[in-house]
C-alpha cells in the first residue's frame, strides 16, 4: 500500500489536523535548523513563499487559538500594560504580546526573521507588522493591494501589484540566500488552485438542505486553508473532506448533530474566545450555519499569474461594498438561508464597519430576518452571554413564524 493511499483512509478531520501540526514543526526544525522564518499576514501571496521553501508562521492563527484555548485574555492584557490601545485588533494584541513575552502555553511558534505583510486584510496589519519590525530589528515586507471601488481589479491595478511581487521576491532572495524557481512557482499554483477548488467544492455542500456538515466545522479546518494552500496534501486533504461531504448527502448524514430547522449565514470572523457558546446556542435552536464570507475568503481562484494578483485584490476586506453585498445574496439564493446573524466584531473595524447598511439591505432585499451581536475575534471581554442568547432567540422566533405563514400559504 502506498503512502498516500494510507494517508487517504484518515478521515479528513484528522488529516487537516495532521497538516497544521506539520506547518508549525517545520517551521520549528527550519529554526533550529539556522534558517530564516517569517510571521506572515493570513493574505499575503503563500505562493511566493511555497516556491521558495521559506517557512513562515501566521500570528492570526496563533492568535486564534490561543484565545479559543482561554488566553486572549491574558495576552490582550499583557500588550495594554506595554502601552498598546485597547481599541487596536486583538489578533495585533496577542501577537504583539507574543513578541515580548515569546511563550504561550496554548500555542507557541518561532520568533521571526522577517515579517511578511500585505493590507488587503486592513491598514491595522501595516502599523502592527511595522511595530513588530521596529521592535526586533528585522526586515519587513509589504505588499500594498488597492482598495478596489470596481467591480474587479483592473490592468492598472495589477500592474502596480506585479512590481511588487518582484520587489518582495528579491527582498526574501537577501534575507534567506534561497533562490526563485519559475516551474516550482506553476507547480505551486497548480497545487494552490486544487486547494481552493476542493475547499470551495467542500463548503459548497451547504447547498443541500439538510447541509451534510455543521457550518461550525468550517471554522476549526479553514486554517489549513489559511497555512498550506500550496501543498499537495491540503489539496488530497480537501478533496477527502469533498467526497465526504458528497457521501453525507447521498446519506443523508451530517456533523450537525440535531435537527436543522433553520439555515443562516454567520456574518463575519468566528468568536473565537466565545466559540463554544456560541454554537451551542445555535444548535439547542435546530439553527445550522450554512453560509459564510468570511471562510470562503481564503479559497482563491484563477488560471494563471495575472489573475493570482487579481485574486488577491478580491478578499473581502478590499473589495467595494456592492460585490460584497453581492456576495451574501448569491449565498441566499444558493444554499437555502432562512435568516442572517451578524458578528459586529470590536476588534475588525474594516469589516464590521459596513455591516449596518450591510444588515439593513440585506434584510431589505431578501426579506430576511437579520440579528446582530456584539463581540470580537480574539478579545473575550467583549461579548455578553445574555445579549447574544437574546438575539439568537428573536431571530428563531421571527424565522419559526416566518416559516409557519409560508407553510399556511402553501396549504
Amino acid at each position: 500500500m502506498s503512502n498516500t493511499e494510507m494517508v487517504e483512509e484518515k478521515p479528513a478531520k484528522v488529516l487537516l489536523g495532521e497538516i497544521v501540526a506539520k506547518h508549525y514543526q517545520e517551521a520549528w526544525d527550519a529554526k533550529n535548523r539556522g534558517e530564516k522564518v517569517g510571521w506572515c499576514a493570513s493574505n499575503f501571496p503563500q505562493e511566493i513563499l511555497e516556491t521558495m521553501d521559506i517557512k513562515v508562521v501566521y500570528p492570526e492563527n496563533q492568535a486564534a487559538a490561543i484565545s479559543a484555548k482561554g488566553g486572549g485574555q491574558r495576552m490582550c492584557e499583557t500588550a495594554e500594560n506595554a502601552g498598546y490601545s485597547n481599541d487596536i485588533c486583538a489578533y495585533a494584541r496577542i501577537s504583539l504580546a507574543y513578541m515580548d513575552v515569546k511563550d504561550a502555553p496554548e500555542l507557541n511558534m518561532p520568533q521571526p526573521d522577517f515579517v511578511a505583510c500585505c493590507n488587503n486584510i486592513c491598514n491595522c496589519m501595516i502599523k502592527w507588522y511595522e511595530n513588530i519590525a521596529k521592535e526586533l530589528d528585522i526586515p519587513l515586507i509589504l505588499i500594498d493591494v488597492p482598495y478596489n471601488d470596481e467591480y474587479e481589479a483592473g490592468d492598472d491595478r495589477v500592474e502596480y501589484l506585479k512590481g511588487q511581487f518582484d520587489h518582495a521576491i528579491k527582498q526574501l532572495e537577501d534575507i534567506t540566500g534561497k533562490k526563485w524557481d519559475d516551474k516550482r512557482f506553476e507547480k505551486v499554483m497548480e497545487i494552490s488552485q486544487r486547494t481552493g477548488k476542493a475547499w470551495l467544492e467542500a463548503t459548497g455542500y451547504a447547498k443541500y438542505t439538510p447541509s451534510p456538515f455543521s457550518g461550525f466545522d468550517v471554522f476549526n479546518h479553514m486554517a489549513v486553508a489559511v497555512c498550506a494552500r500550496g501543498k499537495e496534501e491540503s489539496a488530497i486533504a480537501f478533496e477527502k473532506l469533498t467526497k465526504e461531504f458528497e457521501e453525507n448527502v447521498k446519506t443523508g448524514k451530517s456533523t450537525f448533530k440535531g435537527e436543522e430547522k433553520y439555515r443562516i449565514i454567520f456574518e463575519g470572523i468566528a468568536c473565537w474566545p466565545h466559540l463554544r457558546h456560541t454554537f451551542k446556542q445555535l444548535k439547542d435552536g435546530g439553527v445550522n450555519v450554512c453560509g459564510t464570507v468570511y471562510a470562503d475568503a481564503f479559497g482563491y481562484i484563477y488560471n494563471n499569474t495575472y489573475e493570482l494578483m487579481q485574486a488577491y485584490c478580491g478578499t473581502p476586506n478590499a473589495i467595494s461594498y456592492e460585490r460584497s453585498l453581492d456576495m451574501r445574496l448569491k449565498l441566499v439564493e444558493e444554499n437555502n438561508i432562512d435568516g442572517m446573524l451578524v458578528h459586529i466584531n470590536r476588534s475588525c473595524k474594516q469589516w464590521s464597519g459596513i455591516m449596518y447598511e450591510m444588515e439593513r439591505e440585506f434584510r431589505e432585499r431578501t426579506g430576511l430576518p437579520t440579528a446582530t451581536f456584539d463581540g470580537d475575534q480574539a478579545d473575550p471581554r467583549n461579548f455578553s452571554d445574555a445579549q447574544y442568547d437574546t438575539r439568537v432567540q428573536g431571530l428563531i422566533e421571527v424565522m419559526e413564524a416566518n416559516k409557519a405563514a409560508k407553510m399556511k400559504g402553501e396549504h
